[in-house]
């Protein structure tokens, strides 16, 4: 399959002054139907991820690739390296970190506001790159940032690998107080898969992050778990992820 590949520069900066890197993009080879933003884990950049991409058998969906800032990172020690977002240790009392979470967040939304409007925009991504994903996903749920900035960009689906949930604390009383975000919610499709041998995000943690979406109102919630995988995606698992996003976007000729 015959994908043409751009890349395009950035010159975006995240709110602390972190200059985001180079963004790839994977055209369709049929018609444009979707466009989904696709996030990489943290060291990683989005040449990789459009690789990984443009092997898959979706000819009606235009992949957009972007690079995080190099910035310091407290789990590294301080030492900087291509993140979405500051973060510490994986554990229950992960601490987040908003403004990190908002800057991306709203990186993403700008590369998918310049979409045509007949074209149904998505978001995925793999560790960190899920964490964002999802938390772009509840931003939209919302309607807002989380510094209370208005989020316009209307998601059709979600795809997390390997991730865990920002916020999930408080994510249920916040689209509990607002009929439009419970409307909003249980709207947006998610997909969510996680290995039962991951040693850097917890399998727990994408049990709990699916539970957590549930339960704060998103009613099209779908977790696969996977037997033995750990902290990597395997051809299984992407079909999946295939099927599922031919099946939700409506995709023509895929298969």
């Amino acid at each position: 399959m015959s994908y043409s590949h751009q890349s395009m520069g950035s010159g975006s900066r995240s709110a602390r002054g972190y200059e985001f890197g180079r963004t790839y993009v994977v055209r369709p080879k049929g018609k444009h139907q979707a466009t989904i933003v696709w996030l990489h884990g943290l060291g990683d950049n989005g040449s990789s991820s459009s690789q990984l991409l443009e092997s898959l058998p979706l000819p009606n969906i235009k992949w957009i690739c972007p690079t995080a800032p190099s910035r310091p990172v407290s789990l590294l020690g301080g030492f900087p390296c291509t993140a979405w977002f500051d973060v510490g240790e994986i554990s229950e009392n992960l601490h987040d970190d908003v403004e990190g979470l908002d800057a991306s967040a709203a990186h993403i939304a700008n590369l998918l506001s310049a979409e045509p409007r007949d074209v149904k925009v998505g978001i995925g991504g793999f560790s960190m790159g899920a964490a964002i994903a999802l938390y772009s996903t509840t931003c939209c749920a919302l309607g807002r940032y989380g510094n209370g900035h208005p989020y316009t960009i209307n998601l059709r689906a979600t795809v997390g690998l390997s991730g865990w949930l920002p916020g999930w604390r408080s994510l249920r009383s916040k689209i509990e107080s607002s009929n439009e975000a419970t409307r909003r919610a249980a709207s947006i499709p998610v997909i969510l898969a996680h290995g039962t041998s991951d040693d850097v995000v917890p399998y727990i943690f994408g049990e709990k992050s699916a539970h957590s979406l549930a339960l704060a109102g998103f009613r099209q919630v779908m977790f696969k778990p996977y037997e033995g995988l750990g902290h990597y995606t395997v051809p299984k698992e992407m079909e999946e992820v295939v099927h599922w996003l031919a099946s939700r976007l409506g995709l023509e000729g895929s298969r």
